[in-house]
C-alpha cells in the first residue's frame, strides 16, 4: 500500500513540476525559433477579439492518470478481480487524466486583425500576454517566420 501512494505522490510531483515550467504568455519561443531570421512588417490593429486557444493536453495527464487510475485499481480484490480492476482503474484514469490535461493546457488568446501597411488584411491568432494588451488604432509589428508562424508585437 505504501509503495502505491509513493508512486501517486511521485507522478502528481511530476505533472506539478511540468505544468510550472511552462511559459504562461503568448512570448514563448522554441529552441528551434532562436537564430532564425524572421521577415517583419508593420500594420495597424483593425479589430481585437477574445478567443479561448484550446489545450492540447500533450499527454502528461493520460500517461499519469493511466499509471495513478491503474495502481489504484490493482489494490481491489485479488487475482482475477484485482487484474480487471487495474485495467477499469487505468483506462478511467487515463480518460480523466486526458480531460484534466486539456483544461490545464487551455489559455486566454485574441485575435487580432490588421491592415498591412501594404493595403493587405490579415488575422493573427495568439496567446494573450497581459502585459501586452492591444487596442484597435494601434501600430503593430508583425514578425513571420519561414514556417509560415506570426508574431504580433508592438511596434
Amino acid at each position: 500500500m505504501k509503495t502505491k501512494i509513493l508512486a501517486v505522490v511521485i507522478i502528481a510531483s511530476t505533472l506539478g513540476l511540468a505544468g510550472c515550467a511552462a511559459n504562461p504568455y503568448g512570448n514563448a519561443y522554441n529552441v528551434n525559433d532562436a537564430r532564425q531570421m524572421q521577415q517583419v512588417y508593420y500594420g495597424t490593429v483593425m479589430r481585437t477579439q477574445a478567443v479561448t486557444l484550446n489545450g492540447n493536453g500533450n499527454g502528461i495527464g493520460t500517461l499519469a492518470g493511466g499509471a495513478i487510475g491503474g495502481i489504484l485499481g490493482s489494490g481491489v480484490g485479488g487475482g482475477t478481480g484485482s487484474e480487471i480492476a487495474a485495467i477499469g482503474g487505468a483506462l478511467l484514469g487515463g480518460y480523466l487524466g486526458n480531460a484534466a490535461g486539456n483544461q490545464v493546457t487551455k489559455h486566454n488568446g485574441v485575435n487580432l486583425t490588421i491592415k498591412m501597411d501594404s493595403g493587405r488584411t490579415v488575422s493573427i491568432v495568439q496567446q494573450v500576454n497581459p502585459q501586452v494588451i492591444f487596442h484597435t488604432g494601434e501600430r503593430v509589428q508583425v514578425n513571420l517566420s519561414d514556417n509560415g508562424t506570426s508574431r504580433v508585437t508592438p511596434a
